[in-house]
């Protein structure tokens, strides 16, 4: 049985972990799943961005325990955990967050370039509880994307947040009511793929590079020389859309 789903919406893919009897927890067949589910994303010239969510009313509570326990493991290869959280993907990935985000359910959603939280959804990284840290990313990310004392408190206590607060802390780019999250994440990226879809990876590699300068000057260097950007020009000159063709 499929525990990671995905349904083409124009130029999205719609990636849903399907576990809700577990919360969405990650165990191998999820993280082997998803990682396809994002392999299929990357290779798709007609599909431009990835929205993941989670089944049932939960985004994900992160490693399943109980099959870790057994020997199963959550990583792929060394993409991280659920062939994500150290992947590099060249398409914008936005997170639609319903209900548990907890642990690495969180750093999956850390992970992603967007997110989209319900109001109700909970987020936290109770790795410290079990004697543990937040070892796929949450440690890392968290503090990068929120001042330091705020997100030592949700790495030091374990303590979940709302959406609400999320968004106030600008962990979540738009915070909506309950069961809209799939939909505002969809609306996001039909906006994102009007952009051309080299300018998009383009943006992607600087902000992850050890050294944006070197690759600001690289990739805007090389963007320079392909088709779509004198599309881009012709097109704004003549004042109608673009036609991407990623060349």
């Amino acid at each position: 049985m499929s525990e990671v789903r995905t349904e083409r919406a124009g130029s999205a893919l719609l990636i849903t972990i399907d576990r809700p009897e577990a919360r969405n927890a990650v165990n191998a067949a999820v993280a082997t799943q998803l990682s396809a589910a994002l392999d299929e994303l990357e290779a798709t010239p007609e599909l431009r961005v990835g929205v993941l969510t989670g089944a049932g009313g939960a985004f994900s509570a992160g490693m399943d325990l109980k099959a870790a326990l057994k020997g199963e493991s959550p990583v792929v290869g060394d993409r991280g955990l659920g062939g994500l959280t150290e992947a590099e993907l060249t398409k914008p990935l936005i997170a639609a967050i319903e209900g548990f985000a907890l642990g690495g359910g969180f750093e999956l959603a850390l992970a992603c370039d967007l997110i989209v939280a319900a109001e109700g959804a909970r987020f936290g990284l109770p790795e410290v509880k079990r004697g543990l840290i937040a070892a796929a990313g949450g440690v890392v990310r968290l503090p990068q994307r929120i001042p330091h004392h705020l997100a030592m408190e949700i790495l030091l206590t374990g303590e979940p947040i709302d959406g609400v607060r999320a968004g106030a802390l600008g962990i979540a780019n738009r915070v909506v009511p309950d069961g809209e999250t799939v939909a505002t994440a969809l609306q996001l990226a039909e906006q994102i793929a009007l952009n051309a879809p080299l300018a998009l990876a383009a943006v992607k590699a600087v902000v992850r590079s050890q050294d944006p300068w070197a690759a600001q000057r690289a990739e805007s260097a090389r963007l320079m020389t392909t088709a779509d950007v004198r599309e881009g020009m012709t097109a704004f000159a003549e004042r109608r859309a673009p036609q991407w063709t990623g060349q």
